[in-house]
């Protein structure tokens, strides 16, 4: 807790416009101590389609909605991977679209399971800063965001 207090206030930050903050997934002392920290503008949950991982973005969610954390939307990685044209869908489906619903919140984005994001992640290059059209969905959500902070 004492980190995260540390990040928000002992950092010269500069002028922002936005600081994203990827947390581990759940309702741990990493976002009750944020909350606490800092003014939040909105919380966007991340999950896979599997049940068990939808079970922990509706626990966020829940926490987010108790504290008065506006939710911005809801992306859904790993949604599918395209092999020879068509997709597959390894991790089941409808996890981040029934969430999305159930919430009243919209489904930003289906992040597909693709090398090239991991390859990304792996050299510290954003798939966002990618020439590819693997940035499309990345930036997709960074523009769905900004619509809804700064409109």
């Amino acid at each position: 807790m004492g980190v995260i207090k540390q990040f928000f206030q002992n950092v010269a930050w500069g002028d922002l416009d936005v600081l994203i903050v990827d947390l581990p997934p759940g309702t741990g002392d990493a976002q009750l101590t944020m909350i606490q920290a800092v003014p939040i503008s909105g919380a966007v949950i991340v999950t896979t389609p599997q049940k068990i991982a939808v079970l922990d973005a509706v626990r966020g969610v829940e926490m987010f909605r108790k504290l008065d954390v506006p939710l911005l939307g809801i992306v859904e990685n790993m949604s599918y991977i395209e092999v020879g044209g068509m997709k597959a869908y390894p991790f089941g489906t409808g996890g981040g679209q029934n969430t999305a619903a159930q919430y009243g919140t919209p489904l930003l984005a289906k992040i597909p399971l693709e090398e090239g994001i991991r390859l990304g992640g792996d050299m510290g290059l954003p798939s966002a800063l990618s020439s590819d059209s693997i940035a499309d969905p990345f930036l997709d959500i960074a523009r769905q965001i900004d619509e809804m902070l700064f409109s």
